[in-house]
């Protein structure tokens, strides 16, 4: 059996195709089989006043098409356009990895594995807009 395998905990909500789902008192294991079914956990979902930043700006636009609250072609456009801006700042080859694989995701429709690979850059981006303090070492 191929597709998507869902493992939620107790009452974790999930969306599908814009529909938002709750599961029971017991975890579960779903079985998505619809190849270009949107699925979105909502605890990876971003909220909309948590857009304040370019990486989240590019993940809420993926995240929008997984709700169903966005064109997909239209969010495709954007969404090259936010990786080749990030790709001026986010130039190790660990971000160019990244970057590469949201690309990738976006050509292929695949709006969650687009999102996924952008989240990665996340604690950079907070690192880089000091929005995160370096941690002091020993003695200082």
């Amino acid at each position: 059996m191929s597709g998507l395998v869902l493992k939620l905990g107790p009452h974790e909500r999930i969306m599908i195709n814009g529909v938002v789902m709750e599961n029971g008192d017991r975890r579960t294991r779903l079985n998505v089989l619809t190849p270009e079914a949107n699925v979105l956990r909502l605890r990876d979902a971003i909220h909309p006043d948590e857009v304040n930043t370019p990486v989240r700006r590019i993940c809420y636009i993926a995240q929008l098409v997984l709700a169903g609250e966005a064109e997909p072609g239209e969010a495709s456009r954007q969404l090259n356009l936010g990786i080749e801006q990030l790709s001026q700042v986010f130039q190790d080859a660990d971000s160019r990895a990244h970057l590469a694989a949201a690309t990738a995701a976006v050509a292929e429709g695949k709006f969650y594995q687009t999102m996924r690979a952008l989240r990665a850059l996340l604690p950079r981006e907070a690192r880089l807009l000091g929005l995160v303090r370096p941690v002091p070492s020993p003695g200082s």
